[in-house]
């Protein structure tokens, strides 16, 4: 599946990573047809929230 995965402050990639699996009871897997940014990925991805590494990949 594809994801925009962080690798530091303004440099965002989209990359195929693993497909999500289940694992608990209440989990679910649903197929994208569309997508936006909020204000909370633009925080993330101008490098204001320090808890963001190389590698977390970003969505909510």
């Amino acid at each position: 599946m594809k994801a925009t995965v962080y690798y530091g402050k303004r440099d965002v990639r989209v990359q195929d990573v693993p497909d999500a699996k289940i694992i608990d009871p209440g989990d679910c897997v649903v197929r994208i047809t569309s997508t936006a940014i909020c204000g909370s990925d633009l925080h993330l991805y101008n490098g204001f929230v320090p808890t963001v590494v190389k590698g977390d990949i970003f969505g909510h």
